[in-house]
């Protein structure tokens, strides 16, 4: 027996010495052309529907993999039907393999950390290439910087006072992650000797949550969408023996001289149990980004259904408050896609220069074109 298969429906096909009688074997001959006819029939049906466009996230215990489920059930809703437009999240390690599934074409939307979106741009930081295919979209909800050190070892509340530490255990975060990549750059940037000055410790947020409860390390970098969990944890737990480093603006000018990504971020007292100081921390976008191939109008309608749908994104999870779309190309770091670009435009936002690049527009996907627009006078 061969199985000719489409999708989910498959048509057996048997040899002739099955068939139990001639009658039989007659009217299997008339139908066989007919079932075939269907299978065709089903299969330009199920092939005339929009491939749905990836969204690769980051792993399932984050913010990044509910709020891309959420951002493609959106598009999915509006626009399947409408304009043959479709959208699939999947879970994945992270920014830097979201570079990589959208260098392959295995993702065609990505969510970043601000900075890999400024990094996949220029190929500087942990990506050695610049990724000159990639387009940002959107900036979606901030990402704050939380460094966290135990209080005794607090001079002035600043972060400067990381350059205290002398051989200490801190966690920048988990090896080869985002928060670790980005941790570095930031203490680089602010002339932080942490190779020298820390016993440098490698854990999850849960893991450093624990080992900061325990006395096993005596601080760590947790940048999340705020209130962040473990520090809620962790702060229920140590209360004022533990410290959120405030930052000035000359550190935050330093750190926007190369990437202008990051901006204020104020946390009143009680944000976090027992917090009783305000604390003026740090924060940068997580941003949307695609590849510069794909169809300007289908990047135009996603961008579109995003914004006019906050409210419901905003009802699905909660990080998604910090969006605005005053501020949806603030901390951007790779050009805009055309598409993107259009609807910035019509809505009245003021483009950066660094967000433009003149690049012919891609025509429309025949089959991301509505009927209406199809059947529109010239």
């Amino acid at each position: 027996m061969r199985e000719i298969v489409c999708g989910d429906m498959s048509v057996s096909r048997q040899t002739r010495n099955t068939l139990p009688d001639r009658p039989s074997l007659v009217i299997g001959r008339l139908l066989l052309p007919l079932a075939a006819l269907a299978l065709i029939a089903a299969c330009s049906d199920e092939l005339s529907r929009a491939r749905p466009y990836v969204l690769t996230t980051a792993t399932t215990g984050g913010v990044f993999y509910p709020v891309g489920v959420a951002i493609a059930t959106i598009a999915h809703a509006e626009l399947s039907e409408s304009e043959n437009i479709s959208m699939t999240a999947i879970s994945s390690a992270g920014s830097m393999e979201n570079l990589k599934l959208l260098r392959d074409n295995q993702a065609q939307f990505a969510i970043l950390q601000g900075p890999f979106g400024a990094w996949s741009w220029t190929g500087e930081g942990p990506v050695r290439e610049p990724q000159s295919h990639i387009r940002s979209v959107s900036a979606l909800w901030k990402n704050v910087e939380h460094f966290v050190l135990l209080t005794e070892l607090v001079s002035t509340g600043g972060i400067m006072d990381l350059n205290n530490l002398d051989g200490e255990r801190y966690v920048l975060g988990a090896r080869n992650s985002g928060a670790e990549q980005t941790g570095r750059f930031i203490l680089e940037t602010l002339g932080v000797d942490y190779e020298e000055k820390f016993s440098l410790a490698y854990m999850g947020y849960g893991p450093t949550v624990g080992a900061i409860q325990d006395g096993n390390i005596v601080g760590m970098n947790i940048p999340a969408g705020a209130p962040v969990s473990s520090i809620t944890q962790a702060y229920a737990m140590m209360g004022e023996r533990m410290t959120i480093l405030n930052w000035t603006q000359q550190e935050l000018d330093l750190i926007n001289s190369r990437y202008p990504l990051w901006d204020w971020y104020d946390f009143p007292p009680l944000t976090y149990p027992n917090q009783t100081e305000p604390v003026r921390t740090v924060a940068s976008p997580n941003v949307l980004v695609t590849r510069v191939d794909i169809p300007e109008e289908a990047v135009y309608r996603i961008t579109r259904v995003i914004w006019e749908n906050l409210a419901t994104l905003q009802e699905i999870h909660g990080a998604t408050r910090d969006m605005r779309p005053e501020i949806a190309i603030a901390g951007l770091g790779a050009p805009l896609h055309a598409g993107a670009l259009r609807y910035y435009r019509e809505v009245g936002l003021e483009i950066p220069e660094r967000l433009l690049l003149e690049e012919p527009s891609t025509d429309p996907d025949p089959e991301t074109v509505s009927d209406t627009e199809r059947n529109a006078d010239p």
